[in-house]
């Protein structure tokens, strides 16, 4: 059962933005040492809206021939066209991703019917696991409890859901609906202690990124039942989780990955890199948590 902490990993750029395939290898090598559960590429973290679908790919083969099963590899393939989440869930069938993460089509807004005809017809296609991804800040659309709990005892390979809703009445909600084999992951690293309380096993984070162990001993203390240590850690990140979104995500954790010389930071238009302000910020936050020597 995939639990644990799991990495949005960022997608590594050069200078000229293409993809950085060496520093994309490394970086699941450092993940892999340093006690991530599991890496999700091409995730809203990863860049993917700016991603060619044929870039997309060529990250979901070079993860999961790398990782070489040492890591479970979990490919994000949504669209907000359902043909083209299908296409790439297909792939990362294809290829052997272990699992694939499809986020509710953004822009178009689609009914909760849309919505739950969407992931059928993309789960009733493949056999490789599917998880669920709401974030309505991203979207516009709000992947609701009812809907949730009829896609997944419609589909049988998908297997749970990543909430960033951010809202823990709609989350605890979804768990007094399924059954004990759904998997919860928070999306929201500020409030994974209070949703791994209603049942989540882990996190789809992005503070994982910069600090992998101590997010992996949150998670892993609090399934363990060390409830004060994973409260302990939870508060100890605060002030870097929310750092890291001083600025549109990803843009403050690929600055604080190129400070800690893991990266360039390189970004694709229309991101753009942050303020002389901000940057100073996150390099105060960096030197806080001494990040900038532990590389």
């Amino acid at each position: 059962m995939l639990k644990g902490s799991i990495v949005a990993l960022v997608t590594p750029f050069e200078s000229d933005n293409e993809i950085n395939i060496e520093k994309l290898k490394d970086l699941i090598d450092w993940h892999i040492e340093n006690s991530t559960d599991g890496i999700l590429v091409c995730g809203t973290t990863g860049e993917s809206a700016t991603l060619s679908h044929q870039e997309h790919k060529k990250i979901i083969q070079v993860a999961v021939e790398h990782a070489k099963k040492r890591i479970p590899i979990i490919a994000g393939c949504g669209s907000n066209s359902t043909k083209e989440a299908l296409d790439l869930t297909r792939y990362a069938e294809k290829v052997g991703a272990d699992y694939a993460l499809i986020i509710t089509p953004y822009y178009n807004k689609p009914s909760q019917e849309g919505l739950y005809q969407h992931f059928k017809t993309i789960a009733d296609s493949v056999s490789i696991p599917i998880i669920m991804y709401n974030v309505p800040s991203r979207t516009g659309t709000n992947l609701l409890p009812d809907t949730v709990l009829n896609i997944y005892k419609d589909c049988s390979n998908v297997v749970g859901v990543k909430e960033a809703s951010g809202c823990l009445d709609q989350i605890t909600k979804i768990m007094t609906l399924v059954d004990e084999k759904f998997l919860l992951f928070s999306g929201s690293d500020e409030i994974t202690l209070p949703i791994l309380a209603v049942g989540g096993v882990g996190g789809i984070s992005v503070v994982a990124n910069i600090m992998p162990k101590d997010n992996h001993n949150l998670i892993k203390n609090f399934l363990e039942g060390n409830y004060t240590e994973a409260k302990k850690i939870q508060l100890y990140l605060y002030d870097m989780i929310k750092g890291l979104f001083i600025d549109t995500n990803p843009v403050p954790v690929k600055t604080s990955l190129g400070l800690m010389g893991m990266i360039e930071t390189n970004l694709r238009l229309p991101l753009y890199k942050m303020s002389d302000i901000n940057i100073e910020k996150i390099t105060g936050l960096l030197k806080k948590y001494n990040l900038l020597t532990a590389i």
